[in-house]
């Protein structure tokens, strides 16, 4: 069923931009004028392929997690009533509230009616569905247990959603506290210093070291702001092409490994992601070579991902999972033993989930922990900045009151 987008107006005369999911264009324009609005301009939303066979949406947006996960939740919900996957598609048109998500069910419904699996036609659209989703959907859709894979299809993004939005939240004070002091700092050095200097200058009297610094930075700000910007600039399109070698990249992720407390941060959320997604999509009936591949490009994390490609060649070769995983000394010792106990009884997936819910805790309270040391931090780095300004302005005021 093709989807309408028109603009009209109401009868107070307000503008109204909305879209319609009808069998025609003539429906469309019916039901629009019983919603008592003039109609000023309709047109068909369509996806178009693109030669390598996905999905180019001619509707600008996106589609985020949040609204995937409760899409998916309710398309798992319509399936376990019976409700054929067309039907239960073309109902979810009408429901999600996301342009973009809206365009994109219409064309599964338009395919999946054409004779096309669910998983074939999420395949074509790439940029909303990843691989992770793909391949849980295939193999539900192979043994029969498509709403049960999506059910949790839903928790994990869901999960995955309020884990990003834990760090995002543990981050916004310090940088709201970083951006606040660098900007704070810029209004004194070039409007406040400038006019003191001119007082201490005055005097003709030998300022203190203290003064002078803060005198010189002021200077070179308001004459050379602009170095400053195009070396930042710069600075950060050459580490930026640099990051983007595989030397570079190599570099970076193994230092970001080493750091004091966000290292461990980093691999305990790689550790997470890896049992997590590992463990779903072999619940869901995904092949641990097809899994196995699926989470390694997930992992961003370059060392983590060839220790997992290394696990995978391991199993493909007959081999256990773990020794690859011992060997890169990225993965803790408690998770790689629980994952061989898992291995050795035939118990994997539930015990990368016990490994995954665990370190998902861990993460929290590292977040939370984390947070707790950057706000003293932040504070101490404003108050040693706004103590150095004071000291060197303060320090020659009371020689000009000893004059006085």
């Amino acid at each position: 069923m093709p989807i309408y987008s028109y603009r009209g107006m109401d009868r107070s005369g307000k503008e109204i931009k909305n879209t319609v999911n009808v069998e025609s264009i003539a429906a469309a324009k019916q039901k629009i004028k019983s919603m008592g609005i003039m109609l000023i301009d309709i047109r068909e939303q369509k996806a178009q392929g693109t030669s390598g066979g996905s999905s180019l949406l001619q509707l600008r947006g996106s589609v985020n997690v949040e609204d995937l996960a409760m899409m998916t939740r309710q398309l798992a919900t319509l399936i376990k009533a019976k409700i054929q996957i067309v039907e239960a598609l073309a109902a979810l048109v009408d429901q999600v509230d996301n342009a973009t998500l809206r365009l994109v069910l219409a064309d599964l419904r338009q395919k999946v009616n054409e004779g096309a699996s669910l998983a074939k036609a999420l395949q074509d659209h790439p940029k909303v569905f990843n691989s992770v989703y793909v391949n849980m959907v295939e193999a539900g859709e192979a043994s029969g247990t498509l709403e049960i894979v999506l059910l949790r299809l839903a928790d994990f993004t869901e999960a995955q959603v309020k884990l990003k939005n834990k760090i995002k939240g543990a981050m916004t004070y310090p940088v709201i506290m970083a951006v606040f002091g660098f900007a704070m700092m810029n209004v004194i050095f070039i409007f406040v210093i400038p006019k003191m200097a001119k007082i201490f200058t005055s005097t003709k009297r030998e300022l203190p070291f203290i003064t002078k610094v803060c005198i010189w930075i002021s200077e070179f700000l308001q004459n050379y702001w602009w170095l400053m910007i195009a070396a930042i600039i710069g600075g950060a399109f050459l580490l930026n092409k640099y990051l983007n070698t595989n030397k570079g990249r190599a570099q970076w992720h193994s230092l970001q490994l080493k750091l004091p407390v966000l290292g461990m941060l980093i691999k305990m959320i790689n550790v997470s992601r890896f049992c997590s997604t590992l463990g779903t999509l072999m619940n869901s009936g995904v092949p641990i070579l097809t899994a196995l591949n699926i989470v390694k490009n997930l992992i961003p994390n370059v060392h983590m991902k060839d220790a997992v490609e290394k696990a995978r060649i391991s199993v493909s070769e007959g081999a256990s999972i773990t020794n690859p995983l011992i060997q890169s000394g990225y993965f803790p010792a408690l998770v790689t033993h629980m994952i061989r106990l898992g291995e050795r009884s035939g118990e994997l997936e539930p015990m990368l989930k016990i490994i995954s819910e665990n370190y998902e805790d861990q993460v929290e309270s590292k977040i939370s922990g984390l947070t707790s040391i950057l706000e003293p931090i932040m504070m101490i780095c404003l108050g040693v900045a706004v103590g150095f300004i004071v000291f060197a302005v303060v320090i020659p005021m009371m020689d000009l009151n000893k004059i006085s």
